[in-house]
């Protein structure tokens, strides 16, 4: 390729390509190889790629006398769209299996991201609310506990996209979200409503850490992104900052009232396994569908939710701790999107995120925050043990990529420049010769 311009076009679609799976959660290893293989498609054979978090360059010099091309775009949008994910998933397909040319291609690309969706505004809060519904059930909540906890969920979806568009930092829309949760609990617990409010602020924690890049970062610390990683990992830790300043003021606010909303030891009771697999199955759905998945992948994401579930609850009884069975978990998860995906044709980032949301350690989280508010300090051991059920779910399910990507025969063809499990994007780097 020798034309200045084709050179440009080029670059520009593997950068758009790559700044929509960024801004998606995707890691930079996928950013990498995806954008990498759509240049050497097009026949720049040695683009180089630099990822880190906020921005993305690409750059092409064909040889030492020639002039060096670049390219530089920020990703300043960050939000949870499978719909997009899956259509520059299968674009990037396309363009690799020659069924869509140069022109087209880019064509096709800015469609998706200034297209909006038809699923109207009204439809992505009722899902919040049912994902707030399923994981209250999940905790072993009735029907009183999932009605408050779908409306608190609801009402943070509300509250959060008011401030987006605000332009206010995620982390004050975190700290909102945990206080608008946290004091709808403490006015429900200061009537005589029969209601456990412990579960209605554990519930919307998970709501609230839905979403957020723990895949992603973790992949990219697996992967050889150090940079990338400690970026995702310090967001992710912010945002999680953020929900527990939001619900410390609620509880700060409730016991200023005289209102007690510890922690009900028997609030994660297991007696109820079908129901409790039946709420994690819902609400990994309800959460696909907020994410605008597609329609065909909703009903497999609850099956595989609810056995994910199924497996972490009957370990957990069997007093294997929280950890180990959240990783044993995560790892079926890995093991089965990866298959799942190719026949859903979607990327399996969609079904691993989806899927893991009901895992999440929101009750730990609340456990420990009650614990730190009565000055009993083991409530240390039970944030640390929230930490450890989170990095658990991530590398297990990376883990689960690594071990089902060498079990059919296309991976055994990976080009050796890719490193680790692929969530997103072309399995192989397939070359125009």
């Amino acid at each position: 390729m020798n034309d200045v311009r084709e050179i440009r076009k080029t670059l520009d679609l593997a950068l758009r390509v790559g700044e929509m799976l960024l801004s998606n959660g995707a890691g930079a290893a996928d950013v990498t190889a995806t954008a990498s293989s759509i240049a050497h498609h097009y026949g720049l054979r040695h683009a180089v790629i630099d990822v880190t978090f906020t921005t993305l360059t690409i750059t092409y010099q064909q040889s030492f006398d020639d002039t060096a091309y670049s390219l530089t775009r920020h990703v300043t949008q960050r939000e949870t769209d499978f719909d997009d994910l899956t259509r520059v998933d299968h674009l990037v397909g396309d363009v690799l299996d020659d069924r869509v040319d140069l022109d087209e291609a880019r064509s096709q690309m800015m469609r998706i991201s200034s297209t909006g969706h038809s699923t109207p505004r009204w439809a992505i809060t009722v899902s919040s609310g049912v994902t707030g519904a399923g994981i209250a059930l999940l905790l072993g909540g009735d029907w009183l506990v999932m009605v408050i906890a779908a409306v608190a969920a609801m009402g943070i979806e509300v509250l959060q996209r008011r401030l987006a568009r605000l332009r206010l930092p995620f982390f004050y829309a975190q700290v909102a979200g945990g206080l608008f949760a946290s004091s709808l609990a403490v006015g429900v617990a200061a009537t005589d409503v029969p209601v456990n409010p412990s579960l209605v602020i554990s519930t919307s924690i998970v709501t609230l850490l839905a979403g957020l890049g723990f895949i992603g970062a973790i992949q990219d610390a697996l992967t050889g992104f150090p940079l990338t990683a400690g970026a995702r990992i310090l967001e992710v830790m912010l945002s999680t900052t953020g929900i527990i300043v939001g619900v410390s003021g609620g509880l700060t606010v409730g016991e200023l009232l005289g209102v007690d909303i510890a922690v009900n030891p028997g609030a994660a009771a297991l007696s109820e396994i079908p129901l409790m697999v039946a709420g994690a199955a819902v609400a990994a759905s309800a959460f696909a569908f907020s994410a605008y998945s597609p329609r065909r992948a909703l009903l497999p994401i609850a099956v595989v939710g609810g056995a994910a579930a199924a497996i972490f609850l009957v370990l957990l009884e069997s007093g294997l701790g929280r950890a180990q069975p959240a990783a044993i978990a995560a790892i079926f998860i890995g093991l089965v999107s990866y298959t799942l995906a190719g026949r859903l044709r979607v990327p399996p980032l969609v079904i691993v995120v989806a899927t893991i949301v009901p895992l999440l350690p929101g009750l730990s989280i609340y456990r420990a925050l009650s614990l730190l508010a009565a000055e009993d300090f083991t409530g240390i051991i039970a944030m640390i043990t929230a930490v450890a059920v989170a990095l658990s779910l991530a590398a297990g399910a990376i883990l689960g990529e690594y071990i089902a990507q060498p079990l059919r025969a296309e991976a055994r063809k990976l080009a050796p420049r890719l490193s680790g499990p692929r969530l997103v994007g072309p399995l192989r780097a397939r070359t125009k010769r």
